[in-house]
């Protein structure tokens, strides 16, 4: 095996993953990697391999088992504790089984693909009213600030039935909290808004005299506690905005820089779900992929890991593995995308992952069609891209028409 890595994170071109990546992926399934903190794992880069270490029960997704693969957002003093703590009551996205499971059956018959076509009404709905405020600021406008980031958070929060007042403050810290670097004020500001927050949406759920919605049932059906559902509307909340967010923004800089493929999307509005497929699979936002770590000595393509070793999953990477999706550096909305891990695999596949196709699904029809001739403001070169954030993306997207 060649010397330990670290995380790459150059990227050559706005739409793709780091460019070691490809040389990582044509050579090898898995390589040694050097995490910041000290200590050694790996990184695996090909899709089969990927997919076997998310489905392998004998890989833990428990944040105090996990090393990362990023330096800390700011300097840590000597003797801090290198790894997180354990998960938090409720916090089931990172726990693994029985304990996961328990949570996610709870919460997942919410996710449903029914339940998400359901809301396709209100986020229409949601849709035409933030492009109706983009028309009416006038060209040029931030796609990101008036459309991109306001939808999906509308939906969640809607879904959440989050009240209007604390939406702002919310988001706002959990905007803080995506980052990578930040100060300690920063981190324990944002962390301390976010709980108080929650703290109260939860207590008034749990105690509100209609049912207190889908965060009341979920209290009264498991027996959860104030702890509990925070954490659980927390994870809701962190995986669905910021996500489906950044792919709007990235995604529509993406079809008007491929001009050809927009065009074949506004004659063949049938594409649409394919087309969505295939930009989550091109695009992969999940900057640095899944970690699981190994609770006893195995094999993976072939290569031991031991006990205690974090292995990476390079998620960008392997949506780009010409094994399984050929030619794969080219944006093709007609290819066939079942099989891309955008959305993870394996018992963490993402929950939200209905809802976000359908979000996304809703937010590129709309938009297309309100403004015909939508264009960059600027050119590529000018815009600011989500490298510094924990979802890639695009900071600000000013566009015309």
């Amino acid at each position: 095996m060649s010397e330990p890595i670290s995380l790459p994170r150059t990227r050559g071109c706005p739409f793709g993953p780091p460019d070691d990546y490809r040389a990582l992926t044509d050579s090898s399934a898995l390589h040694p990697l050097r995490f910041p903190l000290g200590g050694e794992g790996w990184i695996v880069t090909q899709h089969q391999a990927a997919k076997a270490v998310l489905a392998d029960s004998r890989f833990s997704h428990r944040s105090e088992l996990l090393a990362s693969p990023l330096p800390p957002p700011f300097p840590l003093p000597p003797g801090s504790p290198t790894s997180s703590p354990p998960a938090e009551p409720g916090a089931f996205n990172r726990m693994d089984p029985p304990d996961h499971t328990r949570y996610r059956r709870l919460v997942g018959s919410w996710f449903s693909a029914r339940r998400a076509e359901e809301l396709v009404p209100a986020i229409e709905e949601a849709a035409q009213g933030l492009l109706a405020g983009m028309a009416a600021h006038g060209a040029p406008a931030d796609l990101v600030r008036l459309y991109a980031r306001p939808l999906p958070a509308r939906v969640i929060f809607d879904f959440l039935d989050v009240p209007e007042e604390i939406r702002d403050p919310l988001q706002d810290s959990l905007d803080v909290l995506m980052r990578l670097r930040m100060s300690i004020e920063e981190l324990i500001r944002a962390l301390t808004v976010a709980t108080e927050l929650l703290d109260e949406l939860a207590r008034s759920k749990m105690t509100a005299d209609d049912g207190g919605g889908m965060l009341g049932e979920l209290a009264r059906r498991g027996g959860l506690d104030v702890v509990e559902v925070r954490n659980i509307a927390w994870a809701l909340l962190g995986g669905g905005t910021d996500t489906t967010a950044n792919m709007i923004g990235l995604g529509t800089v993406a079809l008007l820089e491929h001009p050809e493929q927009l065009e074949l999307l506004r004659n063949k509005p049938e594409l649409m779900n394919n087309a969505v497929g295939e930009l989550l699979r091109h695009l992969t936002i999940s900057q640095f992929g899944a970690s699981r770590t190994a609770t006893e000595d195995l094999e993976v393509a072939g290569h031991p890991v031991r006990a205690g070793q974090t292995v990476v999953v390079a998620l960008p990477a392997v949506n780009r593995d010409p094994r399984v999706f050929p030619d794969p550096d080219r944006l093709d909305l007609t290819r066939e995308t079942r099989g891309h891990l955008a959305f993870g695999y394996g018992v963490h596949k993402c929950i939200g992952q209905y809802l976000a196709r359908v979000t996304l699904r809703v937010a590129y029809s709309a938009l297309f069609e309100r403004f015909g001739e939508l264009r960059l403001a600027v050119p590529l070169e000018r815009l600011r891209m989500r490298d510094d954030m924990d979802h890639y993306g695009v900071h600000e997207v000013p566009v015309a028409w």
